[in-house]
């Protein structure tokens, strides 16, 4: 297949009120093709909170039109002379968040040389609304095909199916790459704070990674049922069980919080840690900065911190991982055409707990 044999078209957001289920579909024009790169026919695109903040620029002005999707699955179609990693055309491979950084330009710098390209400093382009060393922008996976820099796709293994890899790309990595960095495992207890997209993810890569005990943390009480049926083995409804801070107190190693809210009581969930524990916030809040609970940390000796996404060397650790537990998300497929009812849906709380687009080839 010649690159003349197909167009790149996926649904564009071109203001913020495409958010509103305003998405326009339409033909794009992709990166200029370099020889590192690789092109995806897309079979499969998860659908991320992620795309709902840049579509409305809830994190900052999105550089409209913009066609998010960042948890792409597809075939290869083409394949650079100078690509990475063995890819061969009619191989099935994934792409997550990242589409670029400074790999390959002038050396890497010390993250990237590292394995911790998604920290780099110098370049970072994400996999929609980014902008890559060659000046052009980057769109994502709603759409038809992909073009991304071969450094940034991962092969998906065998055993894992296309619709549940998807969500693995972005909403696995974002929660498995803090796991593993704080030391999850057995013998150790943890928090998840936020029982959705990511939240679900955080359940079921805690339990695989071989924690002692997983307490999931909502609001309400409505997804207790679901929680435990992940592998949770404790539950806690903030707003509705009483004494939940005192009862839990000093109790857990590790949480993660994977809300994206300014007023969730962020000193309270501090003290569920024990001494020398590590909290590591994940959502990004739009509704304003969150305040450090500098008294609950230094009494206990814990840790604030954060995490973004996952580098192309975690996200193969985590397929893995999947495989050999046979993890399995928790998704609805819903056909590309519905994309505009789907993030509506997403906005409205109503995923259990990843939706993922199909490409109706």
């Amino acid at each position: 297949m010649s690159s003349q044999d197909y167009k790149f078209e996926g649904w564009m957001g071109d203001s913020p009120a495409s958010v509103n289920g305003a998405m326009e579909w339409r033909e794009f024009k992709p990166k200029e093709w370099e020889e590192t790169d690789v092109d995806i026919k897309i079979t499969h695109c998860g659908v991320c909170g992620s795309d709902l903040h840049a579509l409305r620029s809830g994190w900052g002005p999105t550089n409209y039109p913009c066609c998010v999707g960042h948890e792409i699955v597809g075939i290869v179609v083409r394949v650079g002379s100078k690509a990475e990693g063995g890819i061969k055309i009619g191989d099935r491979v994934g792409v997550g968040a990242q589409g670029e950084s400074c790999l390959g330009r002038k050396g890497p710098c010390e993250d990237c040389a590292s394995g911790n390209e998604r920290y780099c400093g110098r370049h970072w382009a994400g996999t929609y609304d980014g902008v890559f060393m060659n000046g052009d922008k980057s769109y994502g996976g709603y759409a038809l095909y992909n073009r991304t820099p071969s450094h940034f796709v991962v092969k998906i293994p065998d055993s894992i199916p296309s619709a549940e890899a998807a969500p693995m790309l972005c909403g696995g990595a974002t929660t498995y790459t803090p796991l593993k960095r704080d030391g999850c495992g057995p013998g150790k207890s943890v928090g998840i704070i936020g029982v959705g997209g990511l939240g679900h993810f955080g359940i079921l890569f805690a339990k695989a990674l071989g924690a002692d005990k997983v307490v999931a943390i909502s609001r309400k009480g409505n997804k207790r049922e679901d929680a435990l049926k992940l592998g949770a083995d404790e539950y806690i409804a903030t707003d509705e069980d009483e004494g939940w801070a005192e009862k839990y107190n000093r109790s857990l190693d590790i949480i993660l919080s994977t809300v994206s809210s300014a007023k969730m009581p962020l000193t309270q969930y501090v003290g569920l840690l024990k001494v020398g524990g590590t909290l590591t916030q994940l959502g990004n809040p739009d509704d304003g900065k969150l305040a450090i609970p500098a008294g609950a940390l230094i009494l206990r000796g814990a840790k604030l911190g954060g995490s973004v996404i996952g580098s192309p060397g975690d996200i193969r650790e985590l397929l893995a991982l999947a495989a050999e537990k046979k993890i399995k998300p928790w998704i609805e497929e819903r056909p590309m055409k519905d994309a505009n009812q789907t993030i509506l849906d997403l906005n409205d709380g109503k995923a259990r707990y990843r939706y993922v687009l199909v490409n109706e080839w």
